[in-house]
C-alpha cells in the first residue's frame, strides 16, 4: 500500500467465536472453513502495517437477546465462557484490537458499531483515531452481524469491502445470506477475495 493510503484501511473480523462454530450453541454452517482464510487476511494486513480488529459477542447470562428472556436466540457467547472465546485456530496478530458488543442486557447489538474496546472507546471512534476510512469485513454471520456492521459503516461514511471468501451465514430461511450480500452491494459495498486483496492494498 502506498504511503498516501497507509492506515486508511482496516481488517474487521466479525465474531469468529466458538459458539458460532462447529459444536457451538449457535453453530453457523461452514463457519470453521473461513478461519484459515481470515488468518491469511490478518497476516497480509499486519504485514502491510494496517489495523486489524476482531469483534466478539460478550453477553451477560441474562439478556433480552436470548429466548429465555424474550429474544430469538439460544444462549451463546456469554462473557468469560469457552463459547465466547475466539476459535482456537484463529491467529490474531499481536496488535489486534478486540471490541466487545452485546454487553448491555437490553440490546441485541448485532453491529460492531455498538461495540467498545478494552478501554471503553466506541468502535467508530477507535477507527477514526487510527485514520481508518475503509473497512474490509469478514466473519460470522453474513445475514446478521456482518450485515448490520456493513449497514452502520456505510451510514457513517466508511467505504466497505466484503471479503466474500471469508463470510458464512445462518440462513434461517434458505437464501438469507445471498439476499444479505446483494443488499449490502446495492447499498454501496464492494467485494474482494484473497486473489484480489494484494492488488487492492497496493492501490
Amino acid at each position: 500500500m502506498s504511503e498516501k493510503h497507509k492506515g486508511r484501511a482496516a481488517l474487521v473480523m466479525v465474531d469468529v467465536q466458538n459458539d458460532f462454530c462447529a459444536g457451538g450453541s449457535l453453530a453457523v454452517p461452514g463457519a470453521d472453513e473461513i478461519v484459515p482464510v481470515l488468518n491469511e487476511y490478518a497476516r497480509r494486513f499486519a504485514k502491510a502495517h494496517l489495523p486489524v480488529y476482531a469483534t466478539r459477542d460478550w453477553h451477560p447470562e441474562r439478556t433480552s437477546h436470548f429466548k429465555e428472556w424474550g429474544g430469538v436466540w439460544p444462549p451463546h457467547c456469554v462473557a468469560g465462557t469457552r463459547g465466547a472465546s475466539f476459535h482456537p485456530e484463529l491467529r490474531l496478530p499481536p496488535e489486534t484490537i478486540v471490541v466487545s458488543k452485546g454487553t448491555d442486557p437490553d440490546e441485541d447489538a448485532y453491529s460492531a458499531f455498538q461495540a467498545h474496546d478494552y478501554n471503553g472507546l466506541p468502535f467508530a471512534e477507535s477507527l477514526r483515531r487510527s485514520g481508518v476510512r475503509h473497512l474490509y469485513i469478514g466473519g460470522i454471520a453474513t445475514d446478521y452481524c456482518v450485515k448490520f456492521t456493513v449497514q452502520d459503516a456505510l451510514a457513517q461514511g466508511f467505504a466497505i469491502t466484503i471479503l466474500e471468501d471469508a463470510v458464512r451465514g445462518v440462513d434461517i430461511e434458505a437464501g438469507d445470506s445471498e439476499r444479505a450480500l446483494e443488499k449490502m452491494k446495492k447499498s454501496g459495498a464492494s467485494t474482494a477475495t484473497l486473489d484480489s486483496i494484494d492488488e487492492e492494498l497496493a492501490a
